[in-house]
């Protein structure tokens, strides 16, 4: 199976589809169906209008990507706003590229457009990821290697997907940002919604947020905290190494020491997230 052009840019797709296709052509809108497999959900409709008063001025400047089906329409592959914005515009046609691909490919060079343009919902990137995972059998490293990111960085956004539905929601429409929900999962799991909803209403900043996560994360700790010889109160030295460690981890992390000696425990929420913490730490 050919994989020229996956993780190398939008560019690099194109060239890789004008190699088997017989190059551009105008193709009517009314015959381009959408793509089953866009990774992107939400559009912004305001985005959608100054693309298409772009398009009424210059003209679609970058082709799309499209595949033939059996009745004689055409597949969506890649370019969806552009077809939205054209639409919009009251163009008729768009310029294309007709490119026969295996299900697996359609998936992936959707996936690579929207990333690599760094302007798709991280929840809705989270989910194509998770679907190139489970619809294929790829691994995170493989994840990574397609759309030319860490595998560090891929297994950040799929643990995203650990949160409540209803603050991946609250991310999608832009309630809070992709920094605080990466701070909420620093909180324990039944601390989250309710701060997330705290976070929401009060406006907190990111870093607002990470401190009422570690905050979260003292309160929930063992019964008998982190002790210095001298004193039972939490050593301040003790806990501002917690909370450096928390931050370079994203995880919870608890120190426990008496007389000089003791453990850091460090949570993870499955297989990948440990690989992912073992990355952070050895690397």
């Amino acid at each position: 199976m050919t994989r020229r052009g996956l993780g190398k840019g939008l560019s690099a797709l194109i060239s890789a589809a004008e190699e088997v296709s017989e190059g551009v052509m105008e193709v009517p809108l009314s015959a381009i169906v959408p793509n089953p497999d866009q990774p992107r959900r939400d559009m912004d409709e305001g985005g959608i209008e100054e693309l298409a008063a772009s398009i009424r001025e210059h003209g679609v400047l970058q082709p799309v990507i499209i595949q033939p089906l059996p009745d004689g329409r055409y597949q969506l592959i890649a370019g969806e706003r552009r077809c939205r914005a054209a639409r919009v515009a009251g163009l008729s046609t768009v310029p294309a590229i007709v490119r026969h691909v295996s299900e697996e490919e359609r998936l992936e060079l959707a996936l690579v457009e929207n990333v690599q343009r760094e302007d798709i919902n991280a929840v809705d990137e989270a989910i194509a990821y998770r679907t190139l995972m489970e619809r294929f059998g790829m691994t995170q490293e493989e994840v990574a290697h397609k759309v030319g990111k860490s595998r560090t960085a891929v297994a950040n956004t799929l643990r995203l997907l650990t949160l409540d539905t209803e603050i991946l929601n609250g991310l999608r429409e832009g309630k809070i940002s992709e920094g605080h929900a990466r701070a909420l999962l620093m909180a324990p799991e039944e601390a989250r919604l309710e701060m997330y909803h705290r976070a929401v209403r009060s406006g907190w900043s990111v870093r607002e947020t990470e401190r009422a996560a570690r905050a979260a994360n003292r309160q929930l700790s063992p019964a008998v905290p982190s002790v210095s010889r001298e004193t039972s109160d939490p050593d301040p030295h003790i806990l501002a190494l917690e909370d450096r460690l928390r931050n370079a981890l994203a995880t919870r992390v608890q120190i426990r020491h008496s007389n000089g000696r003791g453990t850091i425990e460090i949570h993870f929420y499955d297989l990948d997230d440990l690989s992912r913490i073992i990355e952070t730490i050895v690397r």
